[in-house]
């Protein structure tokens, strides 16, 4: 690639890139907490607008010795801005309100990624199941079709004992999504499996209720819960995803400044799901497994699904400076 970046533009650039560097310096010496609200906005400010130089520097090969300058100023600001916050309760509610939609969207290409495997996989699960019913008995066991002659739930012990079940369904529901998302450190390979495994086992059970006439037992029992907790695992093989394209594909950045940018973000991005997954595990420990109606609870479930989506997908402002 040829030069294309003039001596007037560096020379007014610079001066922008010092002035961060020494926003950053005051913020070492006295914390970041003790910058004015004016300094504060500023760094903000500079931190959008480096990024965006950075972007071009990366154009122009001859520019390298300055790309390589503007990145390491733009990680250590990274740093600061992000690990001086204080979590809060309100700090917490802020970032959920206000940064996590935004994140979401800027990510979304993963996140779709993940939906089409996850569908691709359920539906190999269903075709499967359909055209070799002995698949689904060694995909499930023989306990779990046992239940299923018998057409029994195999969800009516959970009522119970419901307490004790659901802090136990809370910690499987975020191992799995954990895993998930952690899988991307293996390339993605893990991810990719753990996307194909929750997809073929929807898929299998999908099909095994129905062969048994047990399909509206499952829909209702999985409606609730499943509004919020089949789209926090596709966020967590998104946030893997995100990870393992970090270290395929460094895009111009140093491998390892790749992978620590898009571990970063993927972790922002499976940080969202927590809550979700809190409030799916209390109404698989309780609501779901209960007597309710039927109507109730595919009404409770779509009613979440749908304020989820409101704030997932909610317009955003731009943060671009004028």
């Amino acid at each position: 690639m040829t030069h294309i970046l003039s001596n007037q533009w560096l020379a007014r650039r610079r001066p922008h890139w010092d002035r961060l560097q020494a926003l950053l310096g005051q913020a070492d010496s006295i914390g970041l907490g003790r910058l004015s609200r004016a300094e504060l906005q500023e760094l903000a400010l500079l931190y959008r607008q480096v990024a965006a130089d950075l972007s071009v520097l990366r154009q122009d090969t001859t520019a390298r010795t300055y790309a390589t300058h503007v990145n390491q100023l733009l990680a250590r600001a990274h740093h600061i801005i992000y690990s001086g916050r204080k979590t809060s309760i309100a700090g917490l509610f802020r970032f959920l309100r206000d940064e996590y939609p935004r994140i979401f969207q800027n990510n979304l290409r993963y996140v779709a990624a993940s939906l089409i495997i996850s569908l691709a996989c359920g539906a190999l699960g269903l075709i499967l199941t359909n055209t070799q019913p002995e698949f689904m008995r060694h995909f499930l066991g023989p306990r779990m079709i046992a239940t299923m002659e018998r057409h029994e739930m195999w969800t009516h012990s959970i009522v119970s004992v419901a307490p004790m079940e659901t802090s136990a369904i809370m910690t499987n529901n975020l191992s799995v999504s954990f895993l998930t998302f952690a899988g991307g450190i293996t390339f993605g390979l893990f991810t990719l499996f753990s996307l194909f495994n929750n997809g073929m086992m929807l898929g299998v059970i999908g099909a095994a209720c129905h062969h048994y006439g047990m399909s509206l037992s499952l829909w209702s029992f999985v409606a609730a819960h499943g509004s919020l907790e089949l789209p926090s695992i596709i966020i967590a093989g998104a946030a893997g995803l995100r990870l393992g394209h970090a270290m395929l594909f460094p895009a111009g950045y140093r491998w390892k400044d790749s992978v620590a940018r898009g571990g970063i973000e993927a972790t922002r991005l499976v940080s969202g799901i927590i809550p979700l997954l809190v409030i799916a595990g209390c109404l698989e420990g309780f609501f779901s497994p209960s007597q309710a109606p039927v109507a109730l609870k595919f009404t409770v479930g779509a009613m979440l699904f749908t304020l989820l989506n409101l704030w997932l997908f909610r317009p955003l402002k731009s943060d671009l400076p004028s």
